[in-house]
């Protein structure tokens, strides 16, 4: 059953048309990625999702409801941590469920504990890493009680080695606990890595152009990405994104 359907959507700014009869639909409890490249319309897709902007044509419905220019609907975590910096790590996680109502302390405890981060609850966002912030802005994310949560390029600003760190980290989490995650990112290794599904977008006007249900069985290690199989698949997506058949 699909949590989320976008439907010939349409949107443009003016004379710029960013989106045009764009169509990708996300499971119960899928991880699916949209991958496309810069400026191919992939935060404006998000802010659509989100309710921040109308389309211009087409349908996008969550649980079957039409969520078109409505707030609250989905659980959001952009590019940066964007934590309050006047609250502590607790409170912050508990931030998205302050603002729907439905608090549970116990259960943000326990997961600001498996994230390894027990001994920094009750310190200030200034205080920790960059990956230790991202960490805190997806357990607030997933605590939220939205049925799916939207990841906008949340590892773009981290270095190498702590982008595939908390590659793992999430994959651990999303293995625990399942929740429906619609992600975006410009990086085809972090897309096959992470996804079932992968929605390749077109440069603009955005529409999608190839839709790959990525063949790697779960739980995914970081050996994976050596090998050939993986390395296929990325040179099947290269090509894609360049408008070609690999050869």
């Amino acid at each position: 059953m699909s949590i989320l359907t976008i439907e010939n959507v349409s949107k443009r700014f003016g004379d710029n048309e960013v989106i045009q009869g764009l169509c990708l639909d996300v499971k119960a409890g899928e991880f699916v990625s949209i991958l496309g490249p810069s400026g191919s319309g992939k935060s404006t897709i998000f802010n659509l999702v989100g309710g921040l902007l109308t389309p211009d044509e087409g349908k996008i419905q969550l649980q079957n409801k039409s969520i078109i220019g409505k707030n609250g609907s989905i659980s959001y975590m952009p590019q940066t941590p964007s934590l309050l910096p006047w609250r502590t790590i607790l409170q912050n996680v508990l931030l998205g469920q302050e603002l729907q109502g439905e608090i549970n302390r116990e259960k943000a405890i326990e997961m600001i504990e498996k994230a390894g981060l027990n001994e920094f609850m009750h310190s200030y966002p200034h205080e920790l890493s960059g990956g230790m912030k991202q960490r805190v802005a997806f357990i607030r994310a997933l605590l939220s009680p939205q049925p799916i949560i939207l990841l906008d390029e949340p590892f773009s600003a981290l270095d190498e080695l702590t982008r595939i760190d908390m590659q793992k980290w999430l994959l651990d989490i999303w293995d625990s606990h399942k929740p429906t995650i619609l992600f975006v990112t410009h990086n085809i290794e972090e897309a096959l890595f992470l996804s079932d599904r992968i929605f390749v977008l077109s440069h603009r006007p955005s529409h999608v152009i190839s839709e790959l249900k990525v063949p790697f069985s779960r739980p995914r290690k970081e050996e994976l990405l050596l090998k050939d199989q993986f390395l296929e698949s990325k040179r099947t997506i290269h090509f894609a994104l360049k408008g070609r058949d690999s050869v």
